[in-house]
């Protein structure tokens, strides 16, 4: 917090120097680089700290993440291509009422079967830059 409280007041003056200016000859400009280049030090250092004490060393429980990942609404997204809006838009609020995952909830209504469900439903091609492209015809 004390970072961000800093880079706010700096940016005030910022402000305030920028306003007070007169045409191009503006004295306010020594305290205007002043603030810029201070706010800019002192969240490069802040950053680093979070880095070093607070990031570094973590760790993910994938077995968790795949769970939440799988449990989740937004997933249905990915198969809006494949079965369209109005079956996305089913699936995905029976599975929030029913508390199931929409994989589940899309092969029981038989939009598609488990295989394609699991292919399309794969957090590697839905993210990053090695998303699966669709090939066109």
């Amino acid at each position: 917090n004390m970072c961000c409280f800093e880079t706010l007041g700096n940016d005030l003056t910022v402000a305030f120097g920028a306003e007070a200016g007169q045409l191009e000859l503006n004295v306010m400009e020594p305290v205007i680089i002043y603030k810029l280049f201070t706010s800019v030090r002192v969240l490069s250092r802040g950053l680093n700290i979070l880095r070093e004490r607070c990031v570094e060393g973590i760790t993910a429980n994938e077995e968790r993440c795949r769970e939440m990942v799988h449990h989740s609404i937004g997933i249905v997204t990915a198969l809006l291509p494949h079965i369209g809006y109005k079956k996305c838009t089913t699936a995905a609020a029976k599975a929030l009422e029913e508390r199931r995952p929409v994989a589940d909830i899309v092969v029981e209504l038989g939009y598609l079967d488990a295989d394609k469900v699991k292919e399309h439903l794969r957090p590697e091609n839905m993210c990053g830059p090695t998303a699966k492209r669709r090939k066109l015809s």
